[in-house]
């Protein structure tokens, strides 16, 4: 069973969001990584770039497919995890942790409210096996 942090929120897309500051963090899930196996290429946003909500952002490529990611909310970019063009397997080791994609920062306020909370997403993944 995939981990799913109970302090963060989730996408239908297996995105999770962490409120970080005066912004949020933005990753993918434990599922997202396990199902793609491991990972070798990642295409990051540019910082400053604003992106829209539910459109492509991001690419992550694993030995088995390439994979959009999807912004969780609209906002800007501030800040892209660099690391990960170095070493993309961080995704499949710390999803939640050092595998972080990129920060996003002048969001809505509501933003997260469009998003599901841990037990929405655990449902989610029961309805998808």
């Amino acid at each position: 069973m995939s981990k799913v942090p109970a302090e963060l929120r989730y996408t239908k897309s297996h995105e999770w969001v962490r409120a970080a500051g005066d912004g949020f963090v933005v990753g993918i899930t434990d599922h997202a990584q396990d199902l793609m196996g491991d990972m070798v290429f990642v295409e990051l946003p540019k910082t400053g770039t604003r992106l829209v909500a539910g459109k492509e952002c991001a690419v992550v490529e694993s030995v088995k497919a390439a994979s959009d990611i999807y912004a969780p909310f609209s906002g800007e970019v501030t800040e892209i995890n660099a690391a990960l063009a170095q070493a993309p397997e961080t995704l499949n080791s710390d999803p939640y942790g050092a595998g972080w994609l990129f920060k996003m920062g002048g969001v809505e306020g509501q933003a997260l409210e469009g998003l599901l909370d841990a037990a929405g997403y655990e449902a989610l993944l029961a309805q998808e096996t």
